[in-house]
């Protein structure tokens, strides 16, 4: 009903040109200078006498309605091939409220968040994640979901899951959704379960200024100071280069360093290379901060297993809480061409793999982001295909975990020798 009514609204300002006459009230010289702030570089004001001011953050009334919480269903089939049944995460149920999370009991949730206004505008990012022509391919789901051959482990079938929808985002910039993505991330954190744990949010995004909201918002659970980033990126994102913005794609890191919502030895990279990524007078900032980083370089130097074994240590002794940001251009763009900064000379699909997998099930992850897709930059599936599979990792580790499974870097015997 709400729904309707704005729609009935805009439909009314715009034939009669109502839009038009409100904000004629102010007058022509008052209108005028709103532009001096933005001149001098001061606030950027927004059109308060808009109708149209915050309709893109305006919820349904009803999500509850006539119903018992819990999550719903969608499909109509128990199980089936990927080209069947509703596009939601994974072919999941969907919920709609905070009450239908704790009455189904929901380990993960998934929600999607684009990022409107720096330069990645819209990436289509959830949307593609969803669709199973590009993101899926030929993996069955429902009751006809197989076993990861690593594992043995069938994450979806073991776990309680569900698409929780996208966050509401500003189409014109994104100051104003930043807020908004935190509120839910920390909504879905938020949700006890009877196991003692809490539902685990999985934020499908666009842009890297997403990192602040999406650990802001667990932080707000967990407490300041108690959740480490285990932080999967080309480059460092803690720049000085904001222009004037508060928070930008290049510096969350440093955002969530400065309002002490992480510790800097909290903060765990991998995969930093390239000539954007950082320089040396900042590089020698973080190591005075005690961030911990491990580059290509190290790789190159030390081979990645061992480079994998350090980061699963430090990971085990940092904070007891781990969310994992993973920037898709830490891969090399070969495997994922479809994101906003690639960058040649990054980890292969085999190398992502184990270590996604070990950490979700070796530490207590509370927080999965997987940022900078751009799947429109991609004319074929490979960048859906492989994101996705990185996603599913963490899920396939995530369930070991659940299983009691504590053996270090478990693999299921029948997996690793044919008995011959």
């Amino acid at each position: 009903m709400q729904t309707k009514k704005i729609t009935a609204v805009l439909s009314l300002f715009t034939a009669l040109g109502i839009g038009t006459q409100v904000q004629a009230q102010e007058s022509a010289e008052e209108l005028a200078r709103q532009w001096d702030a933005v001149e001098q570089g001061g606030d950027i004001p927004l059109n308060a006498n808009s109708p149209t001011n915050n309709t893109w953050r305006q919820m349904r009334e009803d999500l509850g309605k006539g119903r018992e919480p819990g999550p719903i269903n969608v499909q109509r089939w128990a199980g089936n091939y990927p080209w069947v049944g509703m596009p939601t995460m994974f072919h999941l149920p969907v919920a709609l409220t905070p009450e239908d999370l704790a009455a189904g009991q929901v380990e993960i949730a998934f929600m999607g968040a684009e990022l409107v206004g720096d330069p990645r505008a819209r990436t289509w990012g959830p949307a593609e994640m969803r669709n199973p022509h590009r993101s899926e391919v030929y993996h069955t789901w429902g009751e006809m979901a197989m076993p990861e051959l690593d594992t043995g482990r069938t994450a979806l079938s073991e776990m309680v899951a569900v698409d929780y929808g996208d966050a509401p985002i500003d189409p014109f910039g994104m100051e104003r959704s930043i807020p908004e993505i935190r509120k839910m991330v920390r909504e879905i954190a938020s949700t006890e379960l009877a196991n003692g744990k809490r539902t685990i949010p999985f934020i499908i995004g666009g842009g890297h200024a997403l990192m602040y909201p999406d650990v802001a918002g667990v932080a707000d659970v967990y407490g300041k100071g108690n959740v480490a980033v285990i932080h999967f990126d080309a480059h460092a994102d803690y720049s000085t280069a904001d222009f004037g913005r508060l928070v930008t794609h290049g510096n969350p890191v440093r955002r969530l360093l400065m309002e002490d919502l992480v510790k800097p030895e909290h903060i765990i990279q991998v995969g930093l290379r390239g000539p954007t990524s950082t320089d040396l007078e900042t590089l020698d900032w973080a190591r005075e901060q005690g961030i911990r980083y491990h580059m290509m370089a190290e790789v190159e130097k030390d081979g990645w297993q061992k480079v994998m074994d350090r980061v699963i240590k430090e990971a085990r002794n940092s904070a007891e809480n781990i969310f994992i940001s993973f920037d898709i251009d830490v891969v090399d763009p070969a495997f994922i061409p479809g994101t906003s900064t690639p960058e040649p000379g990054g980890l292969y699909m085999r190398e992502t793999l184990p270590l996604i997998r070990r950490l979700c099930a070796e530490t207590n992850v509370v927080g999965f982001e997987l940022v900078e897709l751009r799947p429109d930059s991609d004319p074929g599936y490979t960048t859906m295909l492989n994101a996705k599979a990185i996603t599913r990792q963490c899920l396939n580790g995530l369930a070991v975990r659940k299983a009691g499974i504590t053996k270090a870097n478990y693999l299921n015997p029948v997996m690793t020798d044919d008995g011959q």
